[in-house]
């Protein structure tokens, strides 16, 4: 899971590089590995990109070099490869024009991939699919552009090129992904996998004060004067929000959006025709920020339908033990609304039981066990009073690992707990997730090959209680635009039911536990970490910014 966003400013006098880095910053709790910025300034790209926060990774000195009015923007959680900064992206190649690509998800068909591109002379210098998925969409721009010149085109070439490129890359990757790419000198064109897993959205807003509220439609966009909008596409809707532009919708699955650099218009073109809509149930779990849109559903909505269902099935599971509840209290940050709501119907006290150090990274996306257990001590800590003598609820999100929750239901012991029930927004995460969150191996997984009453000892609680898959869906679907309605969703951690169709063979779970492991995980970040001076990497400004040359092949 990463954060990507996209920005195209009307005035090319203008700096597109404090919006970036504003938006990334929003977007950070979508990848705390690395960060990256790349902008285009007058066909010259500059590129930053490092391990780190985004406070930590652009310094003034290298948003003084980050000119022009296009730009992407992005930060990472890594679920494959290393944690090298040669994978931050964007990433980049030189051919056709210039290309950089900012990516969240993940594809299936590497090795596919991999092998098409190497015969075809393109060079793969990186383990990240994300390569793979820029390579593509190059070869296959240049494959486009080369047969449309050859044939005389006139009309809407550029355009068309675009756009059956984004065509083949759909049909030619498999996976889950939300893409955006800055074509040096061209545009911005940002596309989602035809069952739409990741998130993405556009937005724009006016330079032109007549336009001062004024509702945009793609329509309204399209017609509007040269020059006259500025356009972002983002993760999610909170970054279009900060900035100041105005939501318009969702890219949808299987669509491409495409902004002209040069004439300042935007286009938007259906590129698989059979796109059959799945969103990841995840990111209303987890992921998103409660005041993000997806797909039409405020989050924020769906997890309170969320904690009304976990409550309802509290009651049914334990008629004679809920009343024991003294207090619930949520895991924060992602759990409170859902807790919220559930204690509001369960009848019950809701008590801030934990206070979070807003300064340690998200431990779910943190790699390594180790680091994951000892930072949930540093992350909470307990206000012992909520605790003392009471039987508490604790609401959860998930339970991935069980690494955290044990050891928050050992600190609500400590502080001093009569009894602790936990419960999950979430069904039992019993299979790996293939399309971009790192949520690792079956062996991993604490609900794998357990029941609750094996995992409630895991845990070291009284009971546990899961969300049921059913209910978690209705809680999406209930919030869903009328023209809009959502009635599948990628569910494959929940249910082995993998969206994309293609056979997941246990060979392909070899591989990924082989990559997701903590062991290798670490034996990973120990050899980064070891890297010695003399290893080549990208000549560098003495500021750390890069700047790309002009593309050429």
């Amino acid at each position: 899971m990463c954060g990507i966003i996209g920005l195209l400013l009307a005035d090319e006098e203008a700096w597109v590089n404090q919006l970036l880095f504003d938006g990334l910053t929003v977007l950070q709790h979508r990848g705390q590995d690395a960060a990256g910025m790349v902008t285009a300034e007058r066909m010259r790209l500059h590129l930053r990109k490092d391990n780190g926060l985004v406070r930590d990774v652009f310094l003034q000195d290298h948003m003084m070099e980050l000119r022009g009015n296009v730009g992407l923007g992005h930060v990472r959680y890594p679920t494959a490869g290393s944690s090298s900064c040669a994978e931050a992206q964007p990433l980049y190649t030189n051919y056709p024009h210039g290309i950089c690509v900012a990516h969240n998800g993940n594809l299936t068909n590497t090795d596919t991939l991999y092998k098409e591109m190497t015969s075809k002379q393109r060079h793969v210098n990186t383990d990240s699919d994300s390569e793979l998925l820029l390579n593509a969409f190059a070869e296959f721009l240049t494959k486009h552009e080369t047969e449309m010149k050859e044939n005389n085109h006139e009309v809407n070439d550029k355009v068309d090129a675009i756009f059956a490129t984004c065509t083949d890359v759909m049909q030619q990757c498999k996976g889950g992904y939300a893409t955006i790419y800055l074509i040096n000198g061209v545009g911005l064109v940002g596309f989602r996998d035809p069952h739409g897993i990741r998130p993405l959205v556009f937005g724009c807003r006016s330079n032109d004060p007549a336009d001062k509220g004024k509702t945009w439609t793609v329509e309204a966009m399209q017609d509007a004067g040269s020059k006259k909008l500025d356009y972002c596409m983002a993760s999610e809707s909170v970054a279009i929000d900060a900035l100041g532009f105005q939501l318009v919708r969702d890219i949808m699955a299987g669509e491409a959006f495409f902004v002209d650099m040069k004439t300042g218009k935007c286009h938007v073109r259906t590129c698989v025709k059979d796109a059959a809509p799945a969103p990841c149930i995840f990111e209303y779990v987890y992921f998103a920020r409660p005041d993000s849109i997806m797909d039409g559903v405020s989050v924020y909505e769906s997890r309170l339908t969320m904690g009304e269902k976990l409550a309802d099935k509290i009651r049914r599971t334990y008629p004679d033990t809920f009343d024991e509840i003294d207090v619930v209290i949520p895991i924060p940050d992602t759990a409170r609304t859902c807790a919220l709501q559930a204690a509001y119907c369960l009848n019950k006290p809701f008590r801030e039981g934990f206070i979070k150090n807003r300064y340690i990274a998200r431990t779910f996306i943190m790699p390594g066990q180790a680091k994951r257990r000892k930072s949930v001590r540093l992350k909470l800590n307990t206000i012992k009073p909520e605790f003392a003598g009471k039987n508490v609820l604790l609401v959860d999100d998930s339970i991935v690992r069980g690494t955290t929750a044990n050891e928050i239901v050992q600190m609500a012991r400590e502080a001093g707990a009569r009894k602790v029930f936990f419960s999950s927004a979430a069904p039992p995460i019993r299979y790996p997730n293939i399309y971009g969150i790192d949520i690792p191996t079956r062996q991993e997984l604490v609900a794998y090959n357990r029941e609750e009453a094996q995992i409630a000892t895991e845990l070291g609680c009284d009971w546990v209680i899961y969300q049921d898959l059913k209910d978690l869906e209705d809680s999406i679907s209930k919030s869903a635009p009328a023209d809009r309605p959502l009635t599948q969703f990628d569910t494959s951690c929940f249910s082995g039911t993998y969206v994309t169709g293609e056979k997941i063979g246990d060979k392909y779970f070899r591989n990924l536990y082989d990559l997701r492991n903590d062991d290798a995980k670490q034996h990973r970040e120990k050899n980064v970490s070891s890297e010695t001076p003399s290893k080549k990497k990208p000549q560098q400004s003495n500021d750390g910014c890069e700047s790309i040359p002009n593309g050429s092949k």
